[in-house]
């Protein structure tokens, strides 16, 4: 049984910068690929990260620049680093693993950016 619990989430100014983290439960975080995903009120969720368990990145071009995954496979965690935060950020942040349809999920954090 996998479970992952985001935190990090916050109130912030634009400019400003927050690192949320995933923390996973189960023997096989190391063996999947990680994922970051948001969605924000009448959006679809989208991805914005995600790095392989080979250390390939992608990155959403909305955060391209500005934003950083990166994982601790001993710790079983995964982190976002999220710099120069925009309004436009503000969303419900979710953790992934294995992949959007199939993976597990985490029940999300809320990142609100005033301007």
């Amino acid at each position: 049984q996998v479970q992952l619990v985001e935190s990090g989430g916050g109130l912030v100014q634009a400019g400003e910068s927050l690192r949320l983290s995933c923390a996973a439960s189960g023997s096989i975080f190391g063996s999947l690929g990680v994922s970051w995903y948001r969605q924000s009120p009448r959006k679809e969720r989208e991805m914005i990260a995600t790095l392989s368990n080979h250390g390939t990145t992608n990155y959403a071009d909305s955060v391209k620049g500005r934003f950083a995954i990166s994982r601790d496979n001993a710790n079983k965690m995964a982190y976002l680093t999220m710099n120069s935060l925009k309004p436009e950020d503000t969303a419900v942040y979710y953790c992934n693993l294995g992949s959007k349809d199939a993976g597990y999920w985490g029940q999300g954090t809320q990142v609100t950016v005033s301007s």
